[in-house]
């Protein structure tokens, strides 16, 4: 029987560090493979395509793209015993079902896509971190990152987060960290420090929802 990678998923709003802890962990933690956010394969295919994220049938193929994507990063992380990824497939899932409505728009996703849904939940990490933050923090970091495009960072703040942070709080195996008044360095290490953690817990056969047991760390 193989094995199934441990996959854990770093979450939260733009700006609250989830890269920072990903590439930290990179340099300094060898037992784990660590997955940037990627979607360029997507993202470019949209940008083939002329799709329109505002038009319902564009909608669904946007995200039909996005979800492949998602499950074969999954796959490919699969020869590894452990795996750090920022983001993930939890990610697409929310993202999927929750943009239309921060849009204003009240399109049938969950039943047009649930196929595609189905697996990507067969994706989902065992265990998330949730960063968490202030909209003021949030920011005041976005502020003083110049190296990244934050164009869609109110829009997320405002429509977005305050619907996500319920949303994951709802998920099994997702915990909260508040970053407020961590720096860089003590955010890192509290997110190594949940790691490994989770490294060394048993793990469940398999994950699942019905469920709102939350933890909360920090």
């Amino acid at each position: 029987m193989t094995t199934m990678a441990l996959v854990l998923s770093l979450q939260g709003g733009m700006a609250v560090g989830k890269t920072t802890a990903a590439r930290w962990l990179a340099a300094h933690e060898p037992r784990i493979r660590v997955l940037e956010e990627d979607i360029s394969v997507p993202v470019a295919e949209v940008r083939r395509l002329g799709l329109d994220k505002h038009c319902f049938a564009d909608y669904l193929t946007i995200q039909r793209l996005f979800i492949l994507n998602e499950i074969t990063l999954w796959e490919a992380a699969q020869s590894f015993s452990c795996v750090v990824t920022d983001l993930g497939a939890s990610e697409i899932e929310f993202y999927t079902l929750h943009y239309p409505a921060s849009i204003g728009m009240d399109w049938p996703v969950a039943q047009a896509l649930a196929p595609e849904l189905a697996a990507l939940r067969r994706c989902r990490a065992q265990h998330t971190l949730f960063l968490d933050a202030s909209p003021a923090v949030l920011c005041a970091r976005k502020e003083a990152d110049t190296s990244r495009d934050r164009t869609f960072f109110d829009h997320s703040l405002t429509r977005l987060l305050p619907v996500k942070r319920h949303w994951f709080a709802a998920q099994p195996g997702t915990e909260f960290l508040t970053t407020d008044t961590l720096t860089p360095a003590q955010l890192c290490r509290a997110v190594h420090t949940w790691v490994l953690r989770c490294m060394a817990a048993p793990q469940p056969k398999e994950t699942g929802y019905g469920t709102d047991q939350t933890e909360s760390i920090g």
